[in-house]
């Protein structure tokens, strides 16, 4: 350790923006996918986009292609916060662990260390996540900046608005983590002696924990992409009203007006994201640190 602590720090920050870029248009297709349907009552459910190509094809045709990349620049925020604290944070607790003692089971001691770093850095990265699903959404006849955006959010709605859905946001991040991380240092260790520490196992490794983490983390996506979407509309200036009260509220609702498989709305892209964002991030993460 010593002087090598701040380099997961560093790398997981670099290797997590790189991957943002790479891989964001397919993202706002899925936070698109989420928010659509949820009313309170199904005869008024409006369903714009007939899966991932589709609406990235109405969004390209309709918007113009850089409405692909409404967001990206809070994306990109939250990934050099985020993934510079969850990456770092996870490599050095597993480190500290096993230095302390090395009789703990090596995949017990990654689950713990996963969970932790994803909540905490999640939590701390919130309010960039807010922005984004914000930004992701807006139509092309309203295209407001970062800034504005971040003023919009925060003069209307307080500090607050910009802490919605951190509940759900810490907890996905918990259970990605908790099976992404984990499972590619798993998969990648039994790689080890038929391919080596290279390319071939990284990728394949990667994609084994992209489908995981998509299947164990979409339905709490769901709730946590429509909670940032809500705002507060008030009526007669006095009582406020919101779609969803709250992370249960939300799970309720759209279950018993949107079946359970509302739940996987954006799973493909989901899928199709996570699988070439930690493709392109681990590959990165890992030549980075055979390059220092």
């Amino acid at each position: 350790m010593g002087d090598r602590d701040w380099r997961p720090f560093v790398y997981g920050g670099l290797a997590s923006c790189i991957a943002e870029f790479g891989t964001f248009p397919i993202d706002l297709t899925k936070t698109r996918l989420q928010i659509q349907g949820q009313v309170l009552d199904k005869k008024h459910a409006v369903l714009k986009y007939d899966g991932m190509i589709d609406c990235m094809v109405k969004v390209a045709k309709q918007e113009g292609f850089r409405a692909l990349y409404n967001g990206i620049w809070p994306a990109v925020l939250r990934q050099a916060t985020y993934g510079t604290i969850k990456f770092g944070t996870y490599y050095s607790l597993k480190d500290i662990i096993f230095d302390y003692n090395k009789n703990y089971e090596p995949f017990m001691v990654s689950l713990v260390c996963a969970v932790i770093a994803g909540a905490v850095s999640s939590a701390i990265a919130n309010p960039t996540d807010v922005l984004k699903v914000r930004m992701q959404v807006q139509s092309a006849s309203r295209n407001v900046n970062l800034v504005e955006c971040f003023k919009e959010v925060y003069t209307q709605e307080g500090i607050s608005g910009l802490w919605r859905g951190v509940t759900p946001t810490a907890q996905r991040a918990a259970v990605i983590a908790a099976v992404e991380l984990p499972v590619y240092d798993f998969c990648k260790s039994h790689l080890l002696s038929f391919f080596g520490d290279n390319v071939a196992n990284h990728f394949l490794s990667s994609v084994t924990a992209s489908l995981g983490s998509a299947v164990a983390s979409t339905p709490i996506d769901v709730v946590r992409t429509r909670l940032m979407n809500q705002k507060k509309f008030k009526k007669n200036l006095k009582t406020e009203t919101h779609i969803y009260r709250g992370t249960v509220d939300c799970f309720y609702h759209t279950f018993k007006y949107e079946g359970f498989w509302a739940f996987y709305k954006g799973f493909v892209p989901t899928w199709f994201r996570m699988g070439p964002w930690n493709i392109i991030f681990f590959i990165t993460y890992e030549q980075l640190k055979q390059l220092y």
